[in-house]
């Protein structure tokens, strides 16, 4: 049995995951944090946000996030993908910053504009 805190929503419900049936998750106020339980133990994933270098913007850095959530093993390897990278002003929010991180299907997209 293993004990987490739903990062789902605000409210943090204490989950239980039964590991040894079936990833049967207790403790959830809803179906949500029931996937979540289940899927952090599984195949744990997660949203990055990050910056890039920038030229001819208000500030040298430009904040960015993944359109999507990626597996957390994949983190340190796209975050080194993020050092190489600079764009150029203007950028608009949404833009595609890097497109299909590490095969993933997930892009890093701009989250200002700048």
């Amino acid at each position: 049995m293993t004990d987490l805190i739903c990062i789902v929503c605000p409210k943090g419900c204490h989950l239980h995951v039964d590991e040894e049936n079936g990833y049967a998750v207790t403790g959830n106020s809803c179906p949500r944090g029931a996937d979540y339980g289940k899927k952090e133990l599984v195949n744990p994933t997660r949203v990055i946000t990050s910056t890039v270098k920038i030229t001819g913007g208000i500030h040298h850095r430009l904040p960015v996030k993944t359109d999507r959530d990626i597996p957390k093993a994949m983190i340190p390897e796209a975050m080194a993908l993020l050092n190489a990278v600079q764009v150029q002003s203007p950028v608009k929010v949404g833009d595609i910053v890097v497109k299909d991180v590490l095969g993933t299907g997930a892009n890093f997209v701009a989250s200002r504009d700048m």
